[in-house]
């Protein structure tokens, strides 16, 4: 088991870093195919986002160094990105990818597209038969890591956004956003974003004023919405349930008297008026209105402020969820490391003491059922006691760092070569008892026992009379 990641991010490098990096979605394929070709890649994925860029591979050697499949693919010196790049290995390499997946990694924690990306990638990598041993375990596991942290916290589910705050304030105004109506007045980047929220969050018209003309024109296209010339803003404003402002002048445009004709024309109707610009566009007196909701954007941030909190608490609790998944998944790649050479160190042994059994029945003749039973159990129970110590050994390994050290002496004391690892050898009885003594040096097994001197002979003879039926 070696995984290494190797990769940037919206904390590592600024843009103009990630996009020389960034692959598109139609070279992806070609991507990591390309990857799991370079020389010790034995499986590899690649993910790119606007935030990210990172491969995660299993390796052949703990020594390998993804920098040179970079160097390759984008033709770039990989010491001038030295100061951004980020490397981890085996298990901080896990727990990036549970992390990543989980939005723990994210720039805005618990926001839930990251999971779609992730799987979007590995859909690519699966396609080009990239991922099929443990590096696919460990991507299908950090889904089921990402479920957990969904469902057993609350990660995701408040707004860290001033225009997502907008929509949960709105929805918590109106108890729902269907069939409502929305004016943008001024046309900046703030109350687009808001805007597209709110007609997300289910709401229906959209009005746009703004002093410039044309500006209100494009964005109202945008919304499929109608443009209003600024000049009839306070005629219009009423139509609104929802007002998002953001104008930039130097005084209040909105104030109580206006607030008042509103609320006539609508009959009390609440309105909600989400004030973005420094300098307040909303005079604070509307807010004394009844009727009248005016969040400026100290409210907003405020809010943002506290489900910030609020996330990085659950956050906490998804680091804990995290850590006890990586502890499970590293124990059952451990156990599917040793479990193999127990396999094969216990299939070794018994097609020895099945050879060594139809060596000496020619010998000791017909034996009762009892007797079959008899040298069964005994021989049996000398192969259990010498497999113990091995076994042991094994499986204890299996929980700590050296478990490839402990598998590669027992493979080497027992002789637990390729050929006897061979399907074809995996049962018993589809290995021929002469290849026990083949003069391959590389295939034999380890001798039961030296040959028997005379003196030796003579008790051996006197045991076997003892199981000879009479």
């Amino acid at each position: 088991m070696t995984f290494v990641l190797i990769g940037v991010n919206h904390k590592s490098a600024p843009v103009e870093v990630r996009e020389r990096l960034a692959i598109p979605e139609s070279r992806l394929a070609e991507a990591i195919a390309r990857l799991v070709q370079f020389p010790g890649v034995e499986e590899g994925m690649i993910l790119s986002t606007c935030n990210r860029v990172e491969l995660i591979a299993k390796v052949s050697s703990d020594t390998l160094d993804l920098r040179g499949f970079l160097r390759e693919y984008f033709e770039t010196d990989t010491d001038l990105l030295a100061d951004h790049l980020y490397e981890y290995r085996e298990q901080d390499a896990m727990r990036h990818i549970f992390r990543v997946a989980a939005s723990l990694d994210s720039m805005i924690v618990g926001e839930p597209q990251v999971l779609g990306q992730v799987k979007a990638a590995y859909a690519v990598a699966c396609g080009v038969g990239a991922l099929h041993s443990q590096l696919h375990a460990l991507i299908s596991r950090a889904f089921a890591v990402a479920k957990r942290v969904r469902t057993e916290t609350a990660i995701g589910s408040s707004a860290v956004s001033v225009a997502s705050a907008a929509v949960d304030l709105a929805t918590q105004i109106f108890g729902s956003l269907s069939g409502k109506h929305v004016y943008l007045v001024g046309a900046g980047k703030m109350s687009e974003l808001a805007a597209r929220h709110l007609i997300a969050g289910g709401a229906e018209a959209i009005f746009v004023a703004n002093r410039t003309h044309a500006r209100a024109v494009t964005l109202a296209e945008k919304f499929q919405g109608t443009a209003i010339r600024f000049e009839e803003l306070y005629e219009t404003a009423d139509r609104a349930d929802i007002v998002i402002t953001s104008t930039g002048s130097p005084h209040a445009i909105f104030r109580r008297e206006h607030g008042e004709k509103f609320l006539h024309r609508r009959k009390n109707r609440p309105m909600f008026f989400i004030d973005i610009a420094v300098p307040r566009d909303v005079d604070p007196g509307m807010n004394k209105l009844d009727g009248i909701f005016v969040y400026d954007i100290d409210d907003l941030q405020a809010v943002v402020s506290a489900n910030v909190a609020n996330r990085e608490r659950e956050a906490a609790r998804a680091h804990e969820i995290i850590e006890t998944e990586l502890q499970r998944f590293l124990a059952r790649l451990q156990t599917q490391e040793v479990t193999p050479t127990i396999i094969s160190l216990q299939e070794h042994l018994e097609t020895i003491r099945q050879a060594e059994l139809d060596r000496v029945r020619g010998r000791l003749g017909k034996l009762t059922a009892e007797q079959e039973s008899a040298i069964e159990a005994l021989t049996r129970g000398i192969m259990n006691k010498v497999l113990h110590t091995p076994v042991t050994a094994l499986k204890n390994a299996a929980r700590e760092a050296e478990a490839n050290t402990v598998v590669d002496h027992v493979r080497r004391i027992f002789n637990l070569n390729p050929r006897n690892l061979n399907p074809k050898h995996s049962n018993p009885k589809n290995l021929d008892p002469k290849d026990l003594n083949s003069k391959d040096t590389n295939t034999r097994p380890i001798p039961i026992s030296r040959p028997r001197s005379e003196k030796q002979e003579e008790p051996a003879r006197e045991e076997e009379k003892k199981v000879t039926p009479s």
